[in-house]
């Protein structure tokens, strides 16, 4: 694939923000871009590529898409995995694993045409080169996507490897660890911009506020780590090196900023401290052991964004209806001039915390269906409202 080629490519995100991060890589060149359910389809060229993966901070990973096809039976799968010239792609002594997820697939064992697919790849090498390529289901060096839907077979090349959110720099993970990608596509959501004040006076490990921080200081959410597409055989490490070098020079010096964060616990602040250390950003963000409860706002005006406990178990459930409740009195009383965001999978927040409720979207933190509750917090009483 040369710089020149405008390639196929797409994108999955958290589910929520796909409309985020179509805007994202719009900004980074990327053209056609359009939202598709858990991501967005779009087309660039190797810079478009590299730029994706060490820019953005919304995407989980960037996929190359290497053709669609029909499909009707596994040796349809099969005969279109072979007819691929891998060793053109990448060589032979890098390990490989196959990923394949599938929607309304009438095929019955996903789990064996996983296997078809990987054996496609694995006969092409030896019929081309006379050895096969290793499979390392733990950390492989070049990983194939495969998507199935009730008639179409799509293949793509991963130029991630591993996910993006995987910074490279975090050092601890909480209880309910809120992956990266996830807590910029809320800050996002949030409106919330550089200089404007941001506290999470329920920061658990942090990521709020370490993303934040990146985001301030323009740092590039890749410049830690590496890349899947390092390890093929187009790499062009001339054109990496440049665009690393770009993102290195917009990279601003750390300062303290006006980022916020306290927890209850001191063993939890423990891992923010541990994962802004990890970043290079602890001098950036103040951090405090504080109750949620008696905090103040540290600006006049801001944003307030938190993902609190959620309570799975009955007795969790019960603590946290006596909490939001005085949560929302602490809102009230001290945050008036906030935009307030809480991230929370129950959806009977609302009614618990008695603030009027200004706008809710949809999100998923894994597998877990969420609302990002948005809270306009204004002087004077915004109790005795419907909250939606």
């Amino acid at each position: 694939m040369s710089p020149h080629t405008n390639a196929k490519l797409f994108a999955p995100c958290p589910r929520g923000l796909e409309n985020a991060l179509a805007a994202e890589l719009a900004e980074l060149g990327a053209s056609a871009v359009r939202t598709v359910a858990g991501g967005a389809a779009f087309e660039g060229d190797t810079r478009v590529i590299y730029r994706a993966n060490l820019e953005s901070r919304i995407a989980t990973r960037v996929l190359l898409c290497l053709f669609t096809v029909a499909y009707r039976s596994e040796e349809d799968i099969y005969r279109a995995g072979y007819e691929l010239d891998w060793p053109q792609r990448f060589d032979v002594a890098r390990s490989i694993r196959v990923y394949l997820t599938a929607q309304r697939c009438p095929l019955k064992s996903l789990d064996f045409l996983t296997l078809r697919i990987k054996d496609a790849v694995c006969d092409r090498f030896r019929s081309a080169v006379g050895s096969r390529p290793n499979v390392d289901t733990r950390a492989p060096e070049v990983r194939i996507h495969a998507f199935l839907d009730a008639t179409q077979f799509t293949l793509y090349l991963d130029t991630s490897g591993e996910p993006l959110f995987k910074r490279g720099a975090r050092a601890a993970r909480g209880e309910a660890p809120l992956k990266e990608n996830l807590a910029a596509g809320i800050l996002k959501l949030a409106g919330w911009r550089p200089g404007t004040a941001l506290l999470d006076p329920m920061c658990g490990g942090g990521a709020f506020l370490v993303e934040a921080a990146q985001i301030a200081l323009d740092i590039a959410p890749g410049i830690a780590r590496s890349f899947g597409f390092e390890k093929l055989n187009d790499f062009d490490a001339a054109l990496w090196r440049k665009l690393r070098a770009e993102a290195e020079a917009r990279r601003k010096p750390v300062v303290p900023l006006p980022i916020y964060g306290s927890e209850l616990y001191g063993d939890t602040l423990k891992l923010a401290h541990a994962n802004l250390h990890a970043a290079g950003l602890a001098e950036a963000v103040q951090l405090k052991q504080a109750n949620a409860l008696e905090i103040s706002a540290p600006a006049k005006t801001g944003v307030l964004v938190t993902n609190p406990p959620y309570g799975e178990r009955m007795g969790e459930r019960q603590g946290l209806a006596e909490f939001y409740p005085r949560f929302g009195d602490a809102l009230k009383q001290k945050f008036a001039g906030w935009n307030c965001y809480i991230l929370s999978a129950d959806m009977n927040l609302p009614k618990l915390i008695k603030l009027q409720v200004s706008k809710r979207t949809p999100l998923y933190n894994g597998a877990l269906e969420c609302r990002l509750f948005e809270y306009k917090i204004v002087a004077g009483s915004m109790r005795g409202h419907k909250s939606g």
